[in-house]
């Protein structure tokens, strides 16, 4: 018999069912093999692919920029669309106050475009990112053909209440100088889940959004994220993975291969501990053999050549390192042999264990807005934790 309060989701009006609510959040039990089986041999996801076709209602989905020619690109899955596989991140380095380096921005984004980047991932809560992504792009006048991923992190005035989140949603339409609808829309690190999910999917049935997801950059809280790829019917998850932190490699991507879930990834260069620890160590020679000459394409490509995953977000501030990030979605990508040795080379170094204990971005300053801020109550405040973002 049926139990009426187990309702399939749809995306014409998703709705939680009370079971389901009371089951969000808590970590799903993980069978092995049967997925991670299906990334292997790029067989079809257990349910439905996510649909990216808007309601008759709403206006029909823009057509995404084609990918340039030589570019490494991936599909979102049950689409026929492909995304260029390296992506820009702008946590902290797009977060320049207006008289600080702007023109270096621009050249980053303008470098990305020309090299075939498309996929740009922001947040309202990442201080003046929004204002200086839109700037480049407007000038050049590609400001709405970028695929944008942005982010949601609202709660209301009470239960149920979503003029925050609407609010939010606007103000970066605005923000980024955008008449297209936002390409995907995710609840930034799980913030009020619950409820954001629902509204992201009455976005999406009125045309306001193309596709939604969930975000977080901490394995801590993969067990949450995994529930809601198995049961929030979404389109896209953003996570964090990289050649140091492989978690997601245990139910993540997986999951998401199952699910149909396009992956994007935050932290691939491990916010520069990566480069930190490899120093001026050179290459090992069997790099050369998947086209690699740098460490940032090592660690790109080695992220980008899992199965499941469909764009890296590295971020960068510099042109030069843009341009060098971006020649990891050229070339052939390593084999599940090749990833193997190059996961081995770096563990066989001492210390390369420890890395991701050290703090983020060694050796550099991101002196905006939000830094800004955050040094302003740590000022105020009488606690002292290492917990400060």
């Amino acid at each position: 018999m049926t139990d009426p309060d187990e309702v399939s989701p749809d995306h014409d009006g998703w709705r939680p069912s009370r079971r389901r609510v009371l089951q969000l959040g808590v970590a799903a039990t993980i069978a092995g093999g049967g997925a991670l089986a299906a990334i292997a041999t790029g067989g079809p996801p257990s349910r439905p692919a996510p649909s990216t076709t808007a309601p008759a209602s709403g206006p029909t989905l823009a057509p995404v920029a084609p990918v340039a020619a030589g570019v490494i690109s991936k599909r979102i899955p049950g689409t026929d669309i492909y995304l260029p596989a390296v992506g820009l991140g702008t946590f902290q380095t797009f977060d320049a106050i207006p008289e600080q380096a702007r023109a270096v921005r621009d050249d980053v984004l303008r470098r990305f475009w020309s090299a075939g980047g498309r996929v740009v991932d922001t947040s309202p809560l990442y201080g003046l990112a929004e204002e200086n992504i839109a700037r480049s792009a407007v000038a050049d006048g590609f400001q709405n053909d970028l695929f944008v991923t942005n982010k949601v992190w609202a709660t209301g005035d009470h239960l149920g209440d979503d003029s925050h989140a609407a609010k939010s949603l606007n103000d970066s339409m605005q923000r980024l100088t955008r008449s297209a609808p936002m390409d995907v829309m995710q609840c930034h690190a799980l913030v009020n889940v619950d409820m954001i999910v629902p509204v992201l999917h009455a976005w999406k049935a009125e045309g306001r959004i193309h596709r939604l997801g969930v975000t977080h950059h901490d394995p801590a809280y993969f067990g949450p994220m995994a529930t809601w790829i198995q049961t929030g019917d979404l389109d896209f998850v953003q996570t964090r993975y990289s050649i140091a932190e492989r978690s997601a490699e245990q139910r993540i991507l997986p999951l998401a291969a199952d699910n149909g879930v396009a992956v994007t990834v935050n932290m691939p260069l491990e916010k520069g501990r990566l480069h930190q620890f490899v120093g001026d160590r050179p290459l090992p020679d069997f790099a050369a053999e998947v086209g690699i000459s740098t460490w940032s394409q090592y660690f790109l490509k080695w992220v980008i050549s899992h199965p499941a995953v469909t764009v890296a977000l590295p971020a960068t501030s510099n042109p030069d390192h843009l341009s060098d990030n971006m020649a990891a979605c050229r070339g052939p990508l390593p084999d599940a042999a090749m990833r193997t040795r190059m996961l081995d080379h770096l563990l066989a170094m001492p210390g390369f264990d420890r890395l991701t204990t050290q703090p983020w971005y060694p050796g550099k300053q991101y002196p905006g807005v939000m830094n800004r801020d955050l040094a302003a109550i740590r000022e105020r405040s009488t606690w002292r934790s290492t917990r400060w973002v």
